[in-house]
């Protein structure tokens, strides 16, 4: 049996306010974001190098998971760890974990104001 080139092909994170999670995320990405009301649900894509074709998420209105229970969504953290946290914090989230290394790389836990689970990873290379 042949495997997919990826497991994950998109991630839905579920968010109770559509206009102050694209604040949120727009803060700690450091990029403007746009609502998409192509679908049947108002969303705001997360941006890629290749819209269409990369891996990526998009923020929609729905019930996030009590904070610990959700699962977590691993994005990647568009600067040192270190800034990610501070703009987390910044924008009214909670940073969970100091960095953790991996042979690859570091990522570090947090949570988005809706107590969505999401860890910024970055490459040692980045």
């Amino acid at each position: 049996m042949a495997h997919p080139e990826h497991q994950l092909v998109w991630a839905e994170i579920p968010v109770t306010d559509l206009e102050a999670a694209k604040a949120f995320y727009a803060s700690v990405l450091q990029t403007e974001l746009t609502v998409n009301n192509d679908g049947p649900n108002p969303m705001v894509d997360l941006p890629t190098a290749e819209p269409m074709k990369g891996i990526s998420a998009h923020l929609y209105p729905g019930k996030p998971a009590p904070s610990g229970i959700g699962p977590t969504v691993h994005l990647a953290a568009p600067a040192e760890l270190a800034t990610v946290a501070d703009r987390v914090v910044e924008a009214g989230g909670k940073v969970l974990s100091p960095a953790i290394e991996i042979p690859v790389g570091a990522f570090i836990y947090t949570e988005d104001p809706d107590g969505n689970s999401v860890g910024w990873f970055r490459y040692k290379d980045a």
